[in-house]
């Protein structure tokens, strides 16, 4: 496979981990039956060829002149990637919940291909785990999915496939690497002309791109001159981790939004939203007029890349009214919100600031990274990925439960991923062991959001009021926004 470098995207996911704050993504899969780990380790030795980078390892640039490039691991061994062990007694989902987060305080070692998986047996009801971890410069949450897809089966019957031979290419030395990076370095300008050049035979339509990108980057720039509020979710991490659980119905989310209007997305926002109202009162937290700000992450990946490995994903601001008490209003304000943030273009914004990166030195698009991780713009990371809506199967074993997990940023010790999967949605939720000892309350607080929202929607459709006529209108979203202004004329702290 011809080496391939880190794109600024990647390479600024390498730069944000520190021994604090660990960037790999993860999930956590429940199986049907018990696993039998020497045909698991035949099975994925028979798809490594589809995923070709899991063979691969980082080799770095000497003094730093240019972003890493991918080489063949040439000491590459599966089982040290597929692991094997078990749950005592009683095999608890609690038990898995603190195994997991165990694993993922610990960093994947950049000397080798940067993924592993647990397979983990003897979970109650007959049940064992998978626990996968990713470095997010290999892999987002998109093309995550995909890899999940490849690696699992779509039928209870093991295909018949066949080991590929595998030959590893000599890794580059120190000097060919440099030598390489400077060659590219070089090119670098040639390429600012060729487009100064292009923008010169046609005016118009680069004034109007040019336009675009102003308007883009003003948008990005108004969200960073309005900080999030702090709260005792905004605080500096440690190395270790909490994770919990939550499984909600996919058809209930598409239910709330046809009822109540918005989107899948908007519900998952609403409900985080009155879970995160509910987490901040149980801390004695005065919620009146706080409003708080969730990084949503949006794919930028195109249709022709589904599979590809790497990032393709840029993040939009998306205020979260905590200050409502009213679970429809609540998903109301959401909605309308998140109308402004995408016509305001910030995403464009965002994913023009990440290209532009690769013209940076690596030194400095990683102090960039680092500044960017003190940042105050979010309160916390939502991610909502679509996965595959078929059952999917390990060794005729079928999968029944999927929860992903992102990782934390430093400041940042809350993150919410979620993930459908055959009809299923799974929320996978990641903590800093210290500052959210309590997360198990924000857990049940969005499976008390979930319900409102579905008692609301069902009791609507009972009256048949449903097909979007429960939409609130804008006086009442004026009147919640008033009602938010008087409230925070004394600005809590949080």
């Amino acid at each position: 496979m011809t080496k391939e470098r880190l794109t600024p995207a990647d390479a600024m996911f390498l730069h944000l981990e520190d021994e604090d704050t660990h960037m790999h993504v993860a999930s956590v899969t429940i199986f049907d039956g018990s696993v039998d780990y020497a045909e698991a380790v035949d099975a994925i030795r028979k798809r490594l060829h589809l995923v070709p980078r899991f063979r691969q390892k980082l080799a770095f640039v000497p003094f730093g002149a240019g972003r890493p490039v991918w080489v063949d691991d040439a000491h590459f061994k599966l089982e040290y990637h597929l692991r094997h062990t078990a749950l005592p007694e009683p095999g608890s989902e609690e038990q898995l919940k603190n195994l997991a987060g165990r694993l993922l305080s610990q960093q994947l070692d950049r000397t080798k291909p940067l993924w592993e998986i647990w397979l983990v047996d003897k979970l109650a009801g007959n049940r064992f785990a998978m626990i996968a971890k990713t470095h997010h410069c290999l892999v987002d949450g998109i093309s995550g999915a995909d890899i999940t897809a490849v690696l699992l089966d779509l039928a209870p019957e093991v295909p018949d496939m066949e080991v590929q031979p595998w030959t590893p290419e000599p890794e580059p030395t120190p000097a060919q690497l440099l030598t390489d990076a400077l060659r590219e370095r070089m090119t670098e300008p040639v390429e600012i002309a060729r487009n100064i050049r292009r923008m010169v035979r046609t005016p118009r339509r680069i004034a109007k791109q040019a336009t675009d990108v102003l308007e883009a980057l003003g948008a990005l720039a108004w969200a960073g001159m309005n900080p999030a509020p702090h709260t005792a979710l905004n605080v500096p991490i440690g190395p270790h981790r909490r994770v919990e659980f939550v499984r909600a119905s996919l058809g209930d989310f598409k239910m709330i939004k046809n009822v109540l209007g918005g989107t899948v997305n908007d519900v998952v926002l609403a409900v985080v939203t009155g879970a995160l109202r509910r987490f901040l009162q149980h801390r004695g937290v005065d919620v009146r007029g706080l409003e708080l700000k969730a990084m949503v992450p949006v794919s930028t990946r195109a249709e022709h890349e589904e599979g590809a490995l790497g990032n393709r994903v840029t993040a939009m601001a998306a205020p979260l009214p905590v200050y409502e008490d009213e679970p429809m209003l609540r998903l109301a304000l959401v909605r309308e919100s998140m109308k402004d943030v995408k016509s305001s273009k910030q995403a464009v914004g965002a994913e023009m600031i990440t290209s532009l990166t690769g013209f940076a030195p690596p030194t400095i698009l990683g102090q960039a990274a680092r500044l960017q991780a003190q940042q105050r713009f979010f309160n916390l990371l939502v991610t909502n990925v679509p996965g595959p809506q078929f059952p999917l199967y390990s060794g005729g074993h079928a999968l029944v439960d999927l929860f992903p997990v992102a990782p934390l940023s430093s400041n940042q010790a809350l993150n919410v991923a979620v993930m459908s999967y055959n009809g299923q949605f799974g929320f996978g939720l990641l903590a800093d062991y210290d500052a959210v000892p309590d997360l198990g309350v924000f857990a049940e607080g969005l499976e008390k959001s979930i319900g409102e929202l579905i008692q609301a929607a069902e009791e609507i459709s009972s009256r048949g009021a449903g097909n979007g006529s429960a939409k609130l209108d804008e006086v009442q979203i004026a009147n919640a926004a008033d009602r938010e202004a008087v409230e925070a004329s004394s600005p809590p702290d949080a």
